[in-house]
């Protein structure tokens, strides 16, 4: 008689994958809205206010769940300050100062590394294993998020003289981004994602509304002056794309880790050009529909299953 062991599962993952893809979604309009708002407010106070509307949010549901604050340890704390730093506070100044230099779309492009990053990262410091098929699936996510990104508008990444700048500060966030997707492991395991989350986004905002006030750009007269496209602009980016998208991204590193829930961040400029179709009337071209297949591909290869583990029983 043989019987067949399983070595990782296919549709208990399933739930996962599908958050994972709404997370994405979610971040896809991210950039958009960063834009939109990088011309009405400083980076700092647009940040600061993205966060503590995050903020308001999660102890909001916190409060209606009737879910207790937890107690972290001291070294939960420190831990909880790394990703505050890095993944909130650091992350958001080069997000914002970053777009004032260039477009969402050449942002978006940089961002697409997210995933050979935190895979690279992931098998420097953590030993985790990156089989060839892994790999392959990484190299194809990306080759096929930059299809997508250049055949929308060539013209959109043409470069200026500052254009540099930009691109080192948006390479800055693939960094603290890596940093807050690494090291969460533990506290997911142990705090659970939605308290990981909300101790993290509550550190980092006390750091950008701190660094913000130190250099008096708190302006809270200006939130007067601003219209509602930018208002919705900030509610998408604070509830929407911090504190729910954190949480479901989060879910996701924790079940499946942080190297197959990165690479589904290579999904954002696909949707952004499925929105821009659906709702903008911009047109699919051949080479967005090659790079969307990319992506897919890409994805479904770097979390393929691997191959069942044959095993004989003689009775």
């Amino acid at each position: 008689m043989r019987q067949f062991e399983q070595t990782s599962t296919t549709a208990s993952d399933l739930p996962v994958y599908l958050t994972l893809a709404a997370v994405t979604m979610i971040w896809g309009g991210t950039f958009v809205a960063g834009r939109y708002l990088a011309g009405g407010l400083s980076p700092l106070f647009a940040a600061s206010l993205r966060f503590l509307l995050a903020s308001a949010a999660l102890l909001s549901f916190l409060c209606v769940a009737r879910i207790p604050m937890a107690r972290p340890t001291p070294r939960q704390w420190l831990q909880l300050t790394l990703l505050g730093f890095f993944g909130i506070f650091f992350y958001n100044l080069c997000f914002f100062y970053g777009l004032r230099y260039i477009n969402a779309s050449r942002a978006s492009l940089i961002v697409a590394l997210n995933p050979a990053v935190i895979g690279l990262a992931s098998w420097m410091l953590f030993k985790e294993r990156l089989s060839r098929l892994k790999v392959m699936g990484i190299a194809i996510c990306i080759a096929g998020a930059s299809l997508v990104i250049v055949s929308r508008n060539p013209q959109l990444l043409a470069t200026t003289a500052d254009a540099w700048i930009g691109d080192l500060l948006i390479f800055g966030c693939v960094l603290g981004w890596g940093v807050y997707s690494l090291f969460s492991r533990n506290l997911n395991q142990t705090l659970g994602p939605m308290q990981t989350v909300t101790y993290s986004i509550l550190l980092g905002t006390l750091m950008l509304c701190a660094l913000a006030l130190v250099r008096g750009e708190l302006n809270w007269p200006a939130l007067l002056e601003l219209g509602t496209p930018q208002w919705l602009s900030l509610v998408y980016l604070g509830v929407l794309g911090s504190a729910l998208a954190y949480i479901g991204y989060y879910d996701g590193i924790r079940k499946i880790g942080a190297t197959r829930s990165g690479v589904f961040i290579a999904l954002n400029p696909l949707t952004a050009v499925i929105f821009a179709a659906l709702l903008l009337g911009e047109q699919l071209t051949p080479a967005m529909c090659l790079g969307g297949a990319l992506i897919l591909a890409g994805i479904y290869l770097c979390n393929k299953p691997l191959a069942p583990v044959r095993k004989k029983r003689i009775l």
